[in-house]
Parts: C-alpha cells; structure tokens; sequence
C-alpha cells in the first residue's frame, strides 16, 4: 500500500500554525470532557444505584442539540467560528465549575447535575458545528483528510487518558476532578484566542435570513444521498451499539474493578481507535472507501456483542479495544466525505445537522441504553445493541449505494 506521507505544506495539516493551537485545544477540552464524564457517571450511578439515571445524563446532553439546531448551524456559516467556539469554551469552564463545586457540597440528591448537564449540552451545541466548520478553513483542501484523522486522533487519545486519569483522579477526590477538568477546558479558550484571524473563512454576513436559509444544512443532506446515507449510518449504528453508558454497571456490578477499573474501560476503545489513527495518518484509506466503511460498522456491531456477553475482564477490555478501532476507520471515511462533499457556505449548518445525529447515536443512545438494561438487564441490552448494529451496516449497504460505491478520499473522485 502506498504510504499517506505529509510531506508538503499542501499535504501536512501539521505545517499550518493556527490548525496547530486549534488541534491542542481540541485535545484539551476533549480530554477535559471525558473526565467530567466519567466522574459524573461514577457519581450518578453511586448515589441512586438505578441504571435509568445514566440513560437521563445522555438525554439531557442530546436535547440541546435538537432543539438548537437550525441555529447552532446558522451561526456556524453566518458569525466568526473561532470566537464562538472561544465564547462556548468559556461556558464549558463554568460548566466544570459547577461540577466542581456540586462535589464539594456532599450531594445525596443528582438533580443539580442535569441542569449542569443541560447547560453544557447548549454550549457545545453552538460549539461543535463551529468547530467541525473551522477545521477546513485552518487548512488547504488537500489536507481535509490529514487534519480530520490527526484530529480525530487527538480526541480519541483523550478518550484513552481522559477516562483513566478521571477514575484515578475522583478516586483521590471528586474534586480533584472536576478541578483538573476545568484548568484544561480554561488552556483552549486560551488557544483559541492567541489563534487570531481566520480570513480563509467565507464571508456570508450577507446573506438575508430566510426559512429556507435555517433548513438549508436540511435540504443539502436530502438532496445528496452520499451525505444522507453517512450521517444516517452513524446515527442507526451507534444508537443500537453504543455500550458506553452502561460502562458503570459492568465497572460495579459486573466485572467488579471499581472506579479505577471503570477509567480503563472507558479508555479501551480509545486505545484501539488512535492505533488505527496512526495507522491511518500515515497510510490513509486509497480506494473503495466505502466498501471498507461498512465492513467496519458491521466489525463495531461484532465487538460490541463480544463485549456485551464478556464477564472476563481481559475479554471486555480487548472487545473494547478492537470497537474503538472499527469505529475510528468508519468516523475517518464518514467525516473526510462530509467535509469533502459539503460546500463551505453551508457547512457550519450541515455539520450542525452532523452533529444532531451524532447525538443522537450518543447521547439517545445512552439513554436507550439505559432504559433498556432497565428493563431486561445491561448485558442483553449491549448484546442486542451490537447485534442491531451489524443489522444496520447491512441494510445501508443495500440501500445507499451511493455510500458503498465511493472510492477515493482526496476529494480527486
């Protein structure tokens, strides 16, 4: 296979200084995020033992998004992405603050945290399309995919030490957590901000505010299947085979490895995933992308029933490892065709439909998740949910050739 070396300015997201500091911030507030997340989890699950509790902790994430989301795109396409995503970044810390100072008061009662929750659900609502749109102005189109696997590489080593490092540090104390959380959160808006200018960005103040200027993230996606099947695959996959939100139950009642075992779970598929990011950084994916993005759906299903079924604690560990590697070549095949595919004077809004959907096989899949176990217990759920998964990866194949039958990843075809 021919090497996806970097080498030119043309090529290297890396050789492009404002995409730099915007990569570190990104690796800040990511790694920030996943220790909030995994203290927020322990400590939910910790004080009302119930399951459904977790599954509320996704709902409340995802509704901002929703209900936001002719908006969040908006403002993406319309205002400047660097200081909104300075100004949600902002909001974030004081969302850590919160965190940091509902541990302190000893709670026996959650329902502070949701609104918290809810809070932070709204600024990375705004945040997120931001963000995704930003990317592509910070570097040449020849290096989309570069920047989008060292990106997404970047995230996923905050899902190995985020976890990690939020178990072992709300073992010392809850505080310590959410302290730590809120310094890093603090660095990237300093980033963002000694970023600077980002004239590369297209200029759309202009344009009049109309119905069909709020849905056009909305009539792009419909009106280009290659799009619509990406997201739609995403969203069905992950909604059925996410297993994140019950890590708590397995980490507690299951495989019994406590809070410190708990961190190393949510960072398993973290670990498999930036694996296959290096791989990918340096080799890239040079023909039928879209054949390989389903077999790896359908690989992510697999593992998630592997893990699912597991009351091995090496065992659970390994399937996790190898879902967050399947899950990191189909989110490398899926985000570089999405950008690649998406005009830039739509693209804050057709990431911010993006990102909808993301939530949607997040977050609502957390709270299926959860209600879910309820009903029949964490193990049939996550079992099922991956079984589901390979389901999805199957039909969207028969029923979105435009998705299977693309090829090339450097937007020359």
């Amino acid at each position: 296979m021919t090497s996806f070396r970097a080498a030119s300015p043309e090529t290297n997201a890396l050789l492009h200084p404002k995409f730099v500091l915007y990569l570190i911030a990104i690796g800040c507030t990511s790694f920030a995020v996943q220790i909030m997340s995994v203290s927020v989890g322990w400590e939910i699950y910790d004080i009302t033992r119930d399951p459904l509790y977790l599954g509320y902790v996704g709902l409340v994430q995802f509704l901002p998004p929703l209900l936001l989301v002719l908006v969040t795109g908006l403002a993406a396409d319309r205002f400047n992405r660097r200081l909104i995503m300075a100004g949600c970044l902002t909001l974030e810390a004081l969302c850590a603050l919160g965190l940091l100072l509902f541990t302190l008061s000893h709670p026996t009662n959650v329902t502070p945290v949701f609104g918290i929750l809810a809070v932070l659900g709204v600024a990375r609502a705004f945040m997120n399309p931001a963000s995704d749109a930003l990317a592509p102005n910070l570097v040449p189109k020849e290096a989309i995919a570069h920047a989008i696997s060292l990106t997404t590489m970047i995230w996923q080593t905050a899902n190995i030490a985020g976890p990690v490092a939020g178990g072992l540090l709300y073992g010392l104390a809850g505080e310590v957590a959410y302290g730590v959380a809120l310094a890093l959160v603090a660095t990237a808006v300093t980033l963002i901000i000694a970023m600077g200018g980002v004239p590369q960005q297209r200029e759309t103040d202009k344009e009049e505010t109309t119905l069909g200027s709020l849905f056009a993230g909305f009539h792009f996606i419909r009106r280009e299947r290659l799009v619509l099947g990406a997201i739609s695959l995403d969203l069905f996959a992950v909604l059925l085979g996410g297993a994140v939100a019950l890590l708590p139950v397995y980490a507690r009642d299951i495989l019994e490895v406590g809070p410190w075992g708990l961190g190393l779970l949510r960072a398993a598929p973290g670990v498999g995933a930036v694996a296959m990011a290096l791989y990918l950084a340096r080799y890239g994916i040079k023909d039928h992308a879209g054949r390989i993005l389903f077999v790896f759906v359908a690989l992510f299903g697999f593992f998630t029933m592997v893990f699912g079924l597991s009351t091995s604690v090496p065992l659970s560990i390994g399937a996790l490892v190898l879902m967050g590697a399947s899950d990191m070549v189909s989110v490398y095949i899926r985000e570089t065709l999405l950008q690649l595919w998406t005009p830039d004077e739509v693209r804050g809004r057709v990431n911010a439909v993006n990102r909808v959907f993301i939530g949607a096989s997040n977050e609502l899949g957390e709270f299926r998740a959860g209600t879910v176990a309820r009903l029949i217990g964490a193990v049939a759920a996550v079992s099922l949910g991956g079984a589901g998964t390979m389901g999805v990866a199957f039909f969207w194949s028969r029923w979105f050739p435009e998705l299977r039958t693309a090829r090339r990843l450097d937007g020359t075809g």
